[in-house]
């Protein structure tokens, strides 16, 4: 009678909960805190781009000060980079050859992607995007320039090595 009490009192044990999942740079979702460059960021959103069959992923992350992309893509080898919207404006034709705060930037590649969006991107969902990525002669710096229906956003960015994220399940 008391054990039966005690289970009412302080619940059974749920022997079914779902254990957390170890992230890694492919499964993080909504919620996750991801710390880089002594920041924490939280996982806000995801776009996922499919370009006939190649795949990559952008994770919108929001900390108390700002807002960055984490783009994250595996072609032979896995390749990070972090990006931030800039105010920079471009029309159509996207030109082959971009400067930006100094530095020229050339078109490296060019196509269009479906997208899924998770989070704060759920409204982008099914949408086809526009795509132009952009490096500097070192590839250092990078651009991205996306077209989304007449919008075109332009974000700047820099490869970054795994090792510099830590991740936080959420859940």
């Amino acid at each position: 009678m008391i054990m039966s009490f005690l289970k009412r009192l302080f619940g059974q044990k749920n022997d079914m909960a779902k254990p957390v999942e170890e992230r890694n740079m492919f499964n993080l979702q909504l919620d996750d805190i991801i710390t880089y460059d002594l920041e924490d960021y939280k996982l806000v959103g995801k776009i996922s781009y499919d370009d006939h069959g190649f795949k990559w992923h952008a994770y919108q992350l929001e900390s108390v000060s700002k807002t960055i992309w984490l783009s994250v893509e595996m072609d032979d080898e896995l390749y990070l980079g972090v990006y931030e919207k800039t105010k920079m404006k471009l029309q159509e034709p996207i030109p082959k050859k971009l400067e930006h705060e100094g530095i020229t930037y050339f078109l490296d590649e060019s196509g269009s992607a479906r997208v899924t969006g998770i989070g704060r991107n759920q409204n982008i969902d099914g949408l086809i995007c526009k795509y132009y990525d952009f490096c500097d002669e070192a590839e250092e710096h990078f651009l991205s320039v996306e077209k989304w229906g007449s919008e075109i956003e332009v974000s700047a960015g820099y490869e970054i090595e795994e090792y510099e994220l830590k991740i936080i399940a959420s859940k």
